[in-house]
Order: C-alpha cells, then structure tokens, then sequence
C-alpha cells in the first residue's frame, strides 16, 4: 500500500477545480462520427461531479472525425487544407452534441477554441485566464478545443493531451483527468509484451515512464508519450493527473469517489509559480542559448540568473523581450526565458563577464542576459 497515493485519491473527493481531457476514440468512430451515447454518458459524470462542489473544464477532442464523417470520406486527410475544413465543420457537430447532452442537466456550456498564439502571448494568456475563471463563477462548463480550422503544424498544441496540461496551468487545476481507451499506463506496450502491468501510481517527473509509454492511436494525434507529458507539465501548478479508461462504467464519478481507477501521477513538491508557468509551457521559443556545463548546473541547482560568461553559442534571430530557449552541449533543452538582448548582441556578449557588457555594445545593459524572474526549468 502506497499511503501517498491512497491519500492523494482521496484528495480527489474534495478538489474544487478539474480538468477532464477526453480523446478521440471515446468519442468518434469513422462510421458514425461522434457517438452520442458515449458523449452522454461522459456528461452525466461531469453534471454529478460538479452538483457535488467541483468545477469542470472539458477539453475535447473529436471535431475532425465528425467532420470526415458529415463530408463522408473515410481516411484522415494528409492535406493541412483539408484538415482545417473537416475541424470546421466538425466542430458545428461536437458543440451542439455537447449543448444538448449538458441542457438536460440544466448545465450552461461555452465553447472556447485556443491556439498556441493566445497563450504564446502574455497578454492574452491573461485574457483567456480571466475569461474561463468568469465561466466558471458563472456556472458554466467551457468546452475547449484546439482552434484546428486556422492552426498549422508550425503553431498548434500537437494534441490535446498537451492542450489540457496548459489549460489546467492556466487555471490552476487541482486534477487533470485524461480519458483514453487503455486503463492507464503500463510498464509496456500491452499490445506488445504480455507482461506488461498497469502503473496505479508514480511520480510525474519519473523518467522512467515515457520508456514505458506506446504508440499513438491511429486517428488521434497522441499516445501514451503526450499524456506522460501532459502530466508533467499540469505537475507545474501542483496538479495531479490520472490516465483512465473513459470507456468503463462511471471512471470520473469513481474517481470522484477515492476509487483506485487508472494511473495516478502525483506532482512534485515544488510549484511553479504563475509568470514561470507561462515561460515553461510554451511550446518553441524565436531562438536559442547554449550554455555551458557550469551555466546548467546552475540554473538547475541554484535558480539564479543566466549570464552571458555561461553562454557558449546563440542561435535564432530573436529580440529583447522574446522567448528563447536555452539548451546544453548536446542540443537538450534545459530552460525558457525572456532575453534581455537581441540576437546579435547576445552573440557578442556570450562568453564574457558581465563587466565587459558595456565596452562590447558600447552602453551598458542589464548584467544578466535572463534574469532569474524570467527563467523557468522545463526538464
């Protein structure tokens, strides 16, 4: 008996905020489109989880699939164009189909469509924040998705997974719920090795469980990598995060219950504080800072400020006040932050003591090329 674990699952009896990620394949198959049983039996859960005290935010998947179903083509498309138009039109189909499944509990529901540029962006991070917090005092469950019909793969999420991670940052989240066909992580790939076993508990930045993570799903953009992930990143606000099968009778209401249902990753005992959650959830950054050993050990051990005598190479084209990301040796990111120099000046500066900053650029400058408030680890 792990008296941690057993005590976080009771935790969730008496969380006030969840995040409940639903994947493609709960929802959708490619004869019907969005299976509608599936979608209301998922509601029910959630109108009895929030009549108990708990706020819902909904993040789902399935818009593409319905999509393909209403234009009735039977493969995922290959063509960005074709993907965009299939998100659109499907996306009619998965917010009425939710509308109504929620009115029968006379439950208010708002649908909130987000791309990498509204949370990239400080200040409409800060918007949408403010915007799904206002939904939620309001009683109402906001539906998100990925805003597919105008991403392209140089500016989207990647999947769902990853979406629901930022959101339950974005709203400081106490259970991140992630709903797949499997009932959670195993020590392998079960479609592979016989004597792979369910993990009912971990630590989400063990590294060991993205060796044990499979392959993706055949119509969705994820697999058991991204919700590892998913886990590590809601782990910044303090979230615990549970992989379960949404295809069982009542997952989220036994989970509600103290249930052991699923894969219950904890957090760390470090939380991550908001404007450093920001710069670690951004998922690419306009350039990037090597450093050296001794400028990793640092930033790793210490949490003090990057200086350029620990930079060793500058790569990108950014400005003062972009999100660069800062890598070892050996290309591996360490950290994100908000560079006090453009790219040429940081290449002039890299390597050298601060002291010399002034008779380099010709002015003097900060000291620090990231100040410390704007750095956060993403490993």
């Amino acid at each position: 008996m792990n008296t941690v674990a057993d005590a976080e699952r009771r935790r969730l009896t008496d969380s006030a905020r969840w995040v409940v990620k639903v994947g493609t394949s709960l929802l959708t198959d490619t004869e019907s489109g969005l299976n509608r049983a599936a979608i209301e039996a998922l509601v029910a859960q959630m109108a009895e989880i929030k009549r108990g005290g708990a706020e819902v935010i909904l993040v789902s998947s399935g818009s593409i699939v319905e999509g393909m179903q209403r234009m009735g083509w039977k493969q995922r498309p290959a063509e960005l164009d074709q993907l965009q138009a299939a998100a659109a039109i499907g996306q009619m189909g998965l917010a009425q189909c939710y509308e109504a499944a929620f009115q029968r509990f006379q439950i208010v529901t708002a649908q909130v469509l987000l791309t990498h540029a509204d949370l990239a962006n400080r200040e409409r991070y800060l918007n949408a924040r403010n915007t799904l917090r206002k939904l939620l005092s309001l009683s109402v469950i906001p539906i998100i998705n990925e805003n597919d019909a105008v991403v392209n793969d140089e500016i989207r999420f990647g999947d769902n997974d990853n979406l629901a991670a930022l959101v339950a940052n974005l709203v400081e989240a106490e259970v991140l719920v992630i709903l797949t066909d499997r009932a959670g992580l195993y020590s392998g790939d079960p479609e592979r090795r016989r004597d792979a076993e369910l993990i009912a508990h971990g630590r989400a930045d063990d590294p060991q469980l993205l060796r044990n993570a499979g392959r993706p799903g055949a119509f969705g953009r994820g697999g058991m990598v991204t919700k590892v992930q998913a886990a590590q990143k809601a782990a910044r606000a303090g979230a615990a995060t549970v992989i379960a099968d949404g295809r069982a009778p009542d997952t989220l209401l036994r989970l509600r219950g103290g249930q052991a249902v699923g894969t219950l990753l904890l957090p760390g005992t470090g939380r991550m504080a908001a404007r450093k959650r920001w710069l670690a959830g951004q998922l690419r950054g306009s350039g990037e800072v090597v450093l050296d050993d001794g400028a990793v050990r640092v930033l790793r051990e210490s949490g003090r400020s990057l200086l350029p005598i620990g930079v060793t190479g500058v790569n990108g084209a950014f400005r003062r006040g972009d999100i660069v990301t800062c890598v070892d040796g050996r290309g591996r990111e360490v950290a994100r932050g908000l560079v006090n120099y453009n790219a040429d000046e940081a290449a002039r500066i890299a390597g050298q003591p601060s002291g010399r900053i002034e008779s380099i650029l010709g002015y003097g400058g900060e000291s620090e090329l990231i100040h410390r408030d704007n750095i956060a680890l993403t490993v």
